[in-house]
């Protein structure tokens, strides 16, 4: 069958300007043929519209079994989200089927992508999503194959301190995010193994379990971190509303508490999650996104 990777995941791949990466998607058919043969598998069709840095195709195994087989560039390291997949062993995550093998593809349960917790009224979303996030918070394993959230952020750092010479108006901003980084990085209070990219849409309904979280990229470090992508979900209606800022402090404060965690060092981290998007947003040529979460930063 001929396949056709999702426009959303060729535009992606365009923006990180990784040759690698665009070999990749020149063979993505072949390589995902070769990866359900290995497996098994058939495959029926790629999802649609799939995310940025993967793609995802219905399979059926020899069984009859629904699931599906993932495929991703080897930038947005799949062999770190099988280490941590097959660490978490279905709990509060999906469940990897495919143990053993390691070609950069994962046979994965099937879930149901049209229903996330982000589906929900925000109250509930927010409720459930931690819930979920609550569980992925485990030690490391041993010889884990994942950056730190120091090593992450110390890249990330890297290129958001050329942005402001190209978008002088956020240099305030980027010094604020990176001096919160630097104060954070000194003295983590636990090392867990983290989703790394938790939202809303990566929480799924599934049979097995109500809600389970997929397309981690996995890092080692404290809990805030991960929590920090989560308090900035639907920025946009965030932006829309005329209490967005207060509601933002509160659900920093929320969060932290229903997860024990430091208000202080999560506001922290959401600051430099925010500033770090946005940079990368202007430097990719996504303007509207970068105003929304550099104004969001601003109410931190």
């Amino acid at each position: 069958m001929t396949i056709e990777p999702p426009q959303r995941l060729v535009t992606a791949l365009g923006e990180v300007r990784d040759d690698g990466a665009s070999a990749w998607l020149g063979e993505v058919g072949t390589l995902l043929e070769e990866a359900a043969g290995r497996r098994g598998v058939t495959v029926e069709r790629v999802h649609q519209p799939g995310g940025r840095s993967s793609l995802v195709a219905h399979v059926r195994t020899a069984e009859g079994v629904p699931a599906v087989l993932k495929l991703a560039p080897e930038r947005f390291r799949p062999e770190a989200e099988r280490a941590a997949l097959t660490h978490w062993g279905g709990f509060g995550a999906v469940r990897l089927l495919d143990p053993g093998i390691n070609d950069g593809a994962m046979l994965l349960e099937r879930l149901t992508p049209e229903v996330s917790v982000r589906t929900l009224p925000e109250s509930k979303a927010l409720l459930e999503a931690a819930g979920t996030l609550r569980r992925l918070w485990v030690d490391p394993p041993a010889g884990r194959n994942c950056e730190t959230v120091a090593e992450r952020t110390g890249r990330q750092a890297e290129a958001m301190k050329a942005t402001p010479a190209a978008f002088p108006d956020i240099a305030p901003l980027v010094d604020a995010a990176l001096a919160a980084r630097d104060e954070l990085v000194a003295a983590p209070p636990e090392l867990r193994l983290l989703h790394g990219t938790f939202r809303q849409s990566k929480v799924l309904a599934g049979e097995r379990s109500p809600w389970l979280a997929v397309g981690p990229d996995p890092v080692v470090g404290e809990c805030a971190f991960d929590l920090a992508r989560l308090v900035r979900d639907r920025v946009e209606d965030l932006i829309g509303a005329p209490t967005g800022p207060s509601t933002t402090r509160r659900r920093v404060k929320r969060l932290a508490e229903s997860l024990e965690v430091d208000p202080v060092r999560l506001r922290g981290w959401t600051l430099f999650r925010a500033v770090e998007s946005g940079a990368r947003a202007l430097r990719v040529g996504r303007p509207r996104d970068a105003e929304n979460l550099l104004e969001f930063a601003g109410w931190l």
